[in-house]
């Protein structure tokens, strides 16, 4: 087993899914094996919420153990906490295997959300792999 560490630094961008105040952004993960005929579930990890805010700073780090980086997609939803059901403020997939990862972690920038007037908005991370 291998052993994906996660470095959430931050979101950029947010787009504001809140009609009285600013949205309440936390970050999903969840990690599968896509595989040919039946994928895998690795677990979904949460970040904490930042109230109020639409560019979050979080620092935060999360692992996933993880057999290999074959086939493994990193699905990140950018999420806006809520009291009655939370909204999906953008999403993100990411294949680990493509990425040539190894122990030093690698700066990843992903969009999560396409605006068509204004700046996109992005999640930060910094992923590494050890075996």
């Amino acid at each position: 087993m291998g052993v994906l560490k996660i470095y959430l630094d931050k979101a950029t961008n947010l787009k504001d899914k809140d009609t009285i105040g600013k949205s309440d952004p936390y970050i999903k993960f969840s990690m599968e094996q896509d595989n040919l005929l039946k994928d895998k579930d690795y677990g979904d990890m949460k970040s904490t919420t930042k109230k109020n805010d639409l560019n979050p700073v979080y620092g935060e780090v999360f692992h996933f153990n993880i057999p290999s980086l074959k086939n493994m997609v990193l699905t990140v939803k950018v999420m806006d906490d809520d009291i009655v059901s939370d909204d999906k403020m953008g999403k993100c997939k990411i294949k680990l295997e493509k990425l040539g990862l190894s122990e030093r972690p690698m700066e990843v920038k992903e969009k999560v959300h396409n605006r068509l007037i204004g700046k996109d908005s992005y999640v930060h991370l910094q992923l590494s792999y050890t075996e």
